[in-house]
């Protein structure tokens, strides 16, 4: 398995939605609570890339095996019919990341405590259960909640935890004002798979997989995917205007026309090959404007 392989297989494009995430919890941290914990953030970083890399791996090994368009899918579309991977090294590959994260996330919680390893054990039961089982979680309406809470609300409030796990409270405004810094990124995520389910409907189908699009309709969820980026921007300015950001997080809406345009782009057809990557860079240059104009704040 050569390196350019190994980075499909683990999706290595995607990997935008679990970073950034990250990077806004440390800015609220710094911002509201004035706290970061170097060390512990580094290794939770490790452990979440590491855990996310394996999630990526168990999603390509489980559609390759639940395919029922054996030959179209498994061996024109999955990574790993069509490189013809070795499967046991393939298994080996994503229980070695989940047991190294693991073993790194448990430690962590000997430190900052059991809520840690709460949060931590929902992350990794969401992760596995996503594409596992009789019923995943990416096969089921519920995969764009589930997708969006773990990797935009769950990663950012497990970042601010770390750094702040002295004198965090539990209480309805701590974690309401986490929700809400964190909601751009995770609607941002959720329309990631929204985005992928528009552009897959007929092969989901075929391949007994009943999402939200195939519930909806694909007309009324395109129209989601539209309202969703328009409450991401929203989130943003009410983050402000309540304080819990600074005034240079507006600068995020520089990237708004550009989200536009990508938008339109998309809106004219859904095609994965084409015009998913609309819904990528979205969420790119989205959560990495808000994570930049925040960190501007650090320099006055």
């Amino acid at each position: 398995m050569n390196l350019t392989v190994f980075l499909e297989l683990v999706e290595f494009k995607a990997k935008t939605a679990s970073v950034l995430p990250f990077f806004i919890g440390i800015c609220f941290s710094l911002y509201n609570f004035h706290k970061l914990h170097l060390g512990l953030v580094l290794f939770y970083f490790v452990a979440m890339f590491i855990f996310n890399m394996a999630v990526d791996i168990l999603d390509n090994y489980n559609d390759y095996h639940h395919a029922t368009e054996i030959h179209d899918y498994r061996e024109k579309t999955n990574i790993i019919g069509r490189e013809n991977l070795d499967l046991k090294l393939v298994f080996r590959m994503m229980v070695g990341m989940i047991i190294v994260s693991a073993l790194i996330g448990i430690g962590l919680s000997l430190v900052v405590g059991w809520p840690f390893l709460l949060m931590g054990l929902f992350c990794y039961g969401v992760g596995i259960f996503y594409s596992s089982g009789p019923k995943p979680l990416s096969s089921l309406p519920f995969g764009e909640v589930f997708s969006g809470l773990t990797m935009g609300f769950m990663i950012t409030i497990l970042c601010v935890y770390l750094n702040t796990y002295e004198v965090f409270r539990w209480s309805f405004n701590n974690l309401s004002e986490i929700f809400l810094i964190s909601l751009p990124n995770t609607l941002w995520i959720a329309n990631l798979m929204l985005a992928n389910n528009i552009c897959d409907l007929e092969e989901d189908e075929k391949n007994n997989r009943f999402t939200l699009v195939h519930y909806l309709g694909k007309q009324r969820s395109i129209q989601l995917f539209i309202g969703l980026n328009i409450a991401a921007f929203l989130a943003i300015l009410f983050s402000v205007l309540i304080r819990i950001a600074p005034w240079t997080m507006l600068g995020t809406f520089l990237a708004a026309p550009f989200i536009y345009k990508q938008v339109q782009i998309f809106l004219t057809k859904q095609v994965k090959r084409e015009t998913f990557i609309c819904a990528v860079k979205i969420l790119a240059v989205g959560a990495v404007a808000q994570v930049l104009s925040f960190a501007l704040t650090f320099l006055f």
